[in-house]
């Protein structure tokens, strides 16, 4: 005896998705599996597209030992309807409670929701600025809502069609990739609209950590880096501080990352000031960094170093160091951001391929075109502000 569970999901009748754990034996048929479902579910064995590990499996002679299903497996059910290829009427369907379709929403009463929840309308702002910019404006807001609301609706009826198109063939398996890779693509971009209405944060951008520190007596900005293995300064700040004579060039050499940077060498000791105490350190100087100075892993540990991200400060020694605002960090991190790569996102926006920054559109980056199944189903401001 082997329980398995099913992840059934029926696009047509409008569900999410549903679990169903069966009892099954290891010489059950996938024909009699099939039957097993219908039982429980009502959906007929000529609806069921059955997938295991992403693979379509269609032989109902076969058992389940020879199909390698072992217990406690998960398998993928997607109901689709398998027209004209049996003679085998389809048995009717029940009639599902209707849902209001998104084009009778009230925009005008969606508005006053807004203007009535300043978190609600900070909210907006951050995922469809150009929506939360015309909330004061009521014809404006309607234009945009509903022109929202008719680009949602004909790109569903895009993707029915191409499923329609698509299941006319049921047993090909090129279409039954395109089939489960647009199903991936709705899921994912599910995934997206929720982890923007519930955990909205995560789409902004997180500021690196700096301090402001003294070498040699030349004041700079430091990044810190608990995940590099050693303290690093680029060339022009070993300038700027004086200890490029105090190279080591026999230290030189090539570091590998994530690409390749050249060592000019190192400096064994020269003096830091961090906060009111004054330390030993050592520097690797190398090219090809975007900062001046990173404090990494070798002088954090040394000094025994706490990053207290609750009171935002460096604590070494009982000294307290406040990490710099955003206004205080230097802009070459602005304008290493301002390069990211980006992907579409909803309503005009642009998200970050890196951080998962969110950027309001008409703003400069660099973009990446999406495949075209991946820009299908981007949450609309309709569907963002009627869920609010």
């Amino acid at each position: 005896m082997m329980r398995i569970t099913l992840n059934i999901f029926n696009p047509q009748a409008g569900e999410q998705d549903s679990l169903l754990t069966l009892e099954i034996f290891p010489d059950m048929t996938l024909a009699t599996l099939r039957e097993s479902i219908q039982a429980e579910s009502t959906v007929p064995p000529t609806s069921q597209h059955i997938y295991h590990n992403g693979r379509l499996i269609s032989d109902d002679t076969q058992t389940m030992e020879q199909l390698q299903i072992v217990d406690g497996e998960m398998l993928a059910v997607h109901v689709r309807d398998m027209r004209g290829s049996t003679g085998v009427p389809e048995q009717p369907r029940r009639p599902q409670p209707r849902r209001p379709a998104q084009n009778e929403q009230d925009p005008e009463l969606i508005r006053l929701q807004i203007l009535g929840q300043p978190a609600l309308r900070q909210q907006l702002q951050s995922q469809h600025p150009e929506l939360a910019a015309a909330v004061d404006n009521p014809a404006r807001f309607a234009q945009i809502f509903r022109d929202s609301q008719n680009r949602e609706q004909r790109e569903r009826q895009e993707r029915q069609r191409e499923i329609e198109r698509l299941n006319d063939d049921p047993f090909n398996v090129e279409n039954q990739r395109k089939i489960e890779e647009m199903i991936r693509q709705e899921r994912v971009m599910e995934n997206l609209q929720n982890a923007m209405e519930h955990n909205p944060e995560v789409f902004g951008r997180v500021h690196m950590l700096y301090v402001d520190v003294e070498v040699n007596g030349h004041p700079v900005k430091a990044f810190v880096d608990s995940g590099a293995q050693a303290t690093i300064m680029s060339p022009s700040c070993a300038e700027a501080c004086g200890i490029m004579r105090l190279i080591d060039t026999r230290f030189a050499g090539v570091a590998h990352g994530v690409g390749t940077a050249r060592i000019i060498g190192r400096v064994h000791s020269a003096q830091i000031k961090i906060g009111n105490l004054f330390l030993p350190c050592s520097f690797t100087v190398m090219e090809g960094r975007s900062v001046d100075l990173l404090l990494g892993l070798d002088m954090l540990k040394r000094h025994q170093a706490t990053i207290d991200l609750a009171r935002d400060k460096l604590i070494i020694q009982g000294e307290m160091i406040p990490f710099l605002g955003e206004a205080e960090i230097p802009k070459a991190e602005e304008e290493e951001a301002a390069q990211e790569p980006t992907l579409p996102g909803p309503d005009g926006t642009a998200i970050g391929q890196r951080t998962g920054v969110v950027v309001p559109p008409g703003q400069h980056q660099q973009h990446i075109p999406a495949r075209p199944q991946a820009a299908q189903s981007a949450p609309s401001p309709a569907a963002a502000a009627a869920a609010a």
